[in-house]
């Protein structure tokens, strides 16, 4: 069975997709002049997708990559800015991951407080969060926060072939043990709730204005409240 991407290319335009057999799609964060950096459409395209993924019957796995040799290096700058301005997880040997919110000067918010506690552990996700200390993939697998790392070439190659064992297994199986996983994201939803409203509060403050200029002029911000409690 091959995925029609008819509707997929129609209604996220900001991603590129491909389709192969055994319902496996591939979805492609592409904006290589910024390393892939999402823009606001793409963000937006990013979260919807999926709610049509989910009633495709014809989907049964989705590889997610960035293009050329990146993933995705986070939100463009100029998403940046209008959030800052308005109100209104497979890996390479020697990929590069960081959460650079702190470096920007808001709290890390989104997905990472949960993510990286399951994964690694409440020290390691403290000290990487809150230092934005780059990890390689190979650390990243060492620590537990990536399940598999392999040579850079094989990244691609080795992705389709667990694609392809997820869609030869039991729909059903694969399907209810991820929603059993999934009930310890769920516990830790207050974590998130907190962590996404102080990344928003944090977005109206001085010191995301002086960490957006910071990156883009290269060199460390100077934040104006130094203390850390």
């Amino acid at each position: 069975m091959v995925v029609d991407i008819t509707r997929y290319t129609r209604d996220f335009p900001s991603l590129r997709f491909q389709a192969y057999d055994q319902g496996i799609l591939e979805l492609i964060i592409a904006n290589e002049r910024q390393r892939n950096a999402a823009t606001e459409a793409m963000h937006r395209d990013l979260a919807m997708v999926w709610r049509t993924v989910d009633v495709d019957d014809a989907v049964r796995v989705v590889v997610v990559r960035g293009e050329g040799n990146h993933f995705s290096a986070g939100g463009e700058f100029s998403m940046i800015d209008n959030m800052i301005n308005d109100e209104a997880t497979f890996a390479a040997d020697n990929a590069r991951i960081l959460d650079g919110h702190t470096r920007l000067g808001v709290a890390a918010g989104d997905h990472a407080v949960i993510i990286w506690p399951l994964l690694c552990g409440l020290a390691k996700a403290r000290y990487h969060l809150l230092t934005n200390k780059p990890l390689s993939g190979a650390e990243a697998e060492r620590i537990g926060l990536f399940a598999m790392a392999v040579p850079d070439d094989a990244v691609i190659d080795n992705a389709f072939e667990v694609a392809r064992t997820l869609a030869a297994s039991s729909a059903t199986a694969t399907r209810w043990t991820k929603h059993a996983l999934n009930n310890w994201l769920r516990l830790a939803g207050l974590s998130f709730d907190t962590s996404l409203a102080l990344e928003f509060l944090g977005f109206r403050l001085r010191d995301a204005r002086e960490g957006m200029a910071a990156m883009r002029e290269k060199r460390p911000p100077s934040f104006e409240d130094k203390k850390v409690e």
